[in-house]
């Protein structure tokens, strides 16, 4: 991709930015979700990323406080929960003090109970203008790194009911998607 020397590169994933960043220190990269650009040493600030990268964060980290919540509305009598994450995933690490839902919508299409995390398809929208900022001359050094602004929450009523939940009727009314 950088031996074609293309104007910006609108990239996704840390997977894929990482060894973008690598090739390159001068073409422009856009990133459409990284959970930890900062931790992962892709920009030196979310306000001031510095350097030829910037883009939009998988999640605002306070918003994983907003897991627990729901488990507490779903699964009232719950006392203790767990949070299970790659340790060789270094970055994203501030996010994880506080959950215990999917933060993303294809665990629960595939099984799971509750997903409350960012809409990417919006996200991928709010980088094309980026893509559109630099073409026309903008640094992406002078582009702050931005939260996602809408979510969606998704509930799966099966695996609610194989676990003897009953989901309240005022979650369910909130939810974006439910799966029945």
């Amino acid at each position: 991709m950088v031996a074609l020397a293309p104007e910006v590169i609108l990239a996704n994933g840390t997977s894929v930015v990482a060894p973008l960043l690598q090739a390159t220190r001068t073409l422009p990269v856009v990133f459409g979700t990284v959970v930890d650009p900062v931790g992962a040493g892709f920009v030196a600030s979310l306000a001031r990323p510095g350097g030829n990268a910037t883009g939009f964060t998988a999640f605002e980290y306070g918003m994983s406080g907003k897991w627990p919540e729901l488990l507490r509305q779903i699964a009232p009598h719950t006392t203790r929960a767990a949070v299970l994450r790659g340790r060789s995933v270094a970055s994203g690490s501030a996010q994880f003090g506080a959950i215990s839902v999917y933060p993303y919508v294809h665990f629960v299409t595939g099984g799971g109970l509750v997903s409350y995390g960012p809409d990417y398809v919006d996200q991928f929208r709010r980088a094309t203008s980026y893509v559109d900022r630099i073409l026309k001359g903008e640094k992406p050094a002078d582009l702050p790194v931005q939260a996602p602004t809408k979510y969606e929450l998704v509930i799966n009523l099966n695996t609610a009911k194989a676990l003897g939940l009953d989901v309240p009727p005022t979650l369910l009314a909130r939810a974006d998607e439910v799966i029945e």
